[in-house]
């Protein structure tokens, strides 16, 4: 009786086991027709006139376009060029540097980390990172040869200062202001890619050093913040930021080609960032950064800013996340709550007279926006990147749009119209 039963529940187990490893998952984002989930079909073929046009016009070389409504995609297309030399078409899975839209995803390791009591947003980062105490504001700046004086700021530089663009830190060659310019080269900041052996770590260390702009919370001043929670996040969970990035939020969504390094693998899928020339398409050059980085070099610097390279399936999983409030396909990464904090506009919290609208990971349409048409509605959060690539999501109409296109110093209109397009095509 007893060998009897034993046969039994073996049996039990081994068919349990076997119907768990062979239960279908279900697919993230899967593909829909547009009609079963509230979208025109005709309407959002408005989207392939506009690129085919922009494309014949030589306004952009190519773009992959997606589009996903209620966890479901509708609209995913390439069209154009990959690379000006080869003139290899865009496919789907061609993957972009998303430079600025790493933001977010930093973002997103910083506050999975406080809802484990790690830290309070208002500590100040000199807590973790010492050489931030003290910060000085730049108060004379000399042209000739780029030396200055400073003020003692009237406060320390807070995690959410830094998660909102309100630290007072700059952002070196992209600065707004000429004088942060030339003070960030003359120390050698790294502020966006590099292809040398630079560490995270030596270079936040060598801009904590730096003056600010201004007093800390008191404006809006787009800036290296997210870089230097790129390395916060090393010290409070005690991996390389990659690897965080890897295990705690890539691995575990199913984005399979976000990295800030390819795999050599996978190098012929990155698109090259290209430029106009004699009103042709040419590989943009090597300037004070080579656009070849996630393939080349040292492979070393981690930007938590804008070091992330990814496709636009990747970038829809993520924000889907987003819209799921924290959850992904069984996968939770952040409470609801947190969500809600995150997509909550900060600024009002820390001055009231800043006129900027941005939470605690993405810029956020306000209501003057929304009324003024073609943004989405109220709370849609949003950001882009420096080589032309802009996303949105709109939690209201549970909506997403990704337009990716790898271009430098080429003024063009398709991120705008593409928005517009998008939201003109709900028709339930």
């Amino acid at each position: 009786m007893k060998k009897l039963l034993l046969i039994l529940l073996s049996t039990f187990l081994f068919t349990a086991c076997f119907k768990q490893n062979t239960a279908p998952q279900t697919k993230v984002l899967p593909e829909v027709s547009a009609n079963t989930v509230g979208m025109s079909p005709d309407r959002l073929s408005r989207i392939d006139t506009m690129l085919t046009n922009a494309i014949k016009d030589n306004k952009i070389p190519g773009a992959v376009a997606l589009i996903a409504r209620h966890g479901k995609i509708v609209y995913h297309k390439a069209f154009g060029m990959a690379n000006n030399k080869s003139k290899e078409a865009l496919k789907l899975d061609h993957i972009f540097r998303i430079a600025s839209q790493t933001k977010a995803i930093t973002s997103t390791a910083v506050m999975m980390l406080w809802e484990e009591g790690r830290f309070s947003l208002d500590d100040p980062i000199s807590k973790y990172i010492p050489e931030f105490a003290n910060p000085q504001v730049l108060e004379s700046f000399n042209e000739a040869d780029s030396s200055y004086t400073t003020k003692p700021a009237n406060k320390e530089i807070t995690i959410r200062n830094l998660l909102t663009h309100t630290s007072g830190i700059g952002y070196g060659q992209i600065d707004g202001d000429a004088q942060f310019r030339k003070l960030y080269a003359k120390e050698g900041i790294v502020d966006l890619f590099t292809t040398e052996d630079v560490k995270i770590a030596d270079n936040i260390k060598k801009l904590a050093s730096l003056p600010l702009h201004h007093n800390p919370g008191e404006k809006f001043t787009y800036s290296e913040g997210l870089d230097v929670l790129g390395y916060f996040v090393e010290i409070i969970s005690g991996m390389p930021f990659d690897k965080f990035l890897k295990t705690r939020i890539f691995e575990p969504l199913g984005m399979n080609d976000t990295y800030f390094y390819l795999p050599e693998s996978k190098y012929n899928r990155l698109v090259t960032v290209q430029t106009k020339r004699d009103n042709k398409w040419i590989k943009y050059p090597v300037t004070f950064y080579d656009t070849d980085y996630p393939k080349t070099g040292a492979k070393q610097f981690l930007s938590g800013g804008a070091g992330l390279s990814s496709t636009a399936k990747d970038y829809a999983t993520f924000l889907q996340m987003y819209l799921n409030k924290g959850e992904l396909n069984g996968v939770r990464l952040l409470s609801r709550t947190t969500v809600e904090t995150i997509l909550t506009n900060q600024i009002p919290y820390i001055s009231n007279e800043i006129p900027a609208v941005h939470g605690l990971a993405f810029g956020l349409v306000d209501t003057k926006k929304h009324d003024l048409g073609g943004s989405g509605s109220e709370g849609t959060f949003e950001w882009g990147g420096y080589f032309n690539t802009q996303y949105f999501a709109d939690p209201k109409e549970e909506l997403i749009g990704i337009i990716l296109k790898q271009t430098k110093s080429v003024s063009e209109d398709t991120a705008g119209k593409f928005r517009l397009l998008v939201h003109a095509a709900i028709a339930d």
